[in-house]
């Protein structure tokens, strides 16, 4: 539990790292370079096609794994947006909760107790 943990740890910062470099060079005006490169059909559209399918599916387990409750519902579309900068902490912080009970954090309380 202690490398995965080290690895989420490294993850943030290291996307954090790589974000604010970006931003401070390029700006934050990311939705058009994204879906351009896609709309060009190049290998970086396809990447970033494939990339967002994963985005998608990662924020369809964060609200299944909360039941698809309000708080769920609400962490959805933050996970597709905001990608490993949201679901790092947010599993870093689900390995605390459950004291690294693995099977505790990717189905979540209620499920891992059934």
């Amino acid at each position: 539990m202690n490398a995965f943990r080290f690895l989420l740890a490294i993850m943030i910062l290291w996307i954090l790292g790589i974000t604010g470099v970006v931003a401070y060079n390029h700006g934050l005006n990311l939705v058009p370079i994204f879906f351009g490169d896609m709309a060009s059909l190049t290998w970086p559209g396809q990447f970033n096609a494939d990339f967002i399918c994963f985005l998608i599916l990662s924020g369809l387990w964060v609200a299944w794994r909360n039941q698809f409750s309000p708080v769920g519902l609400v962490l959805l579309p933050i996970s597709v947006f905001f990608g490993i900068s949201f679901l790092a902490p947010y599993l870093l912080f689900a390995s605390f909760k459950a004291n690294g009970d693995m099977k505790e954090i990717l189905l979540g309380k209620v499920r891992a107790n059934k």
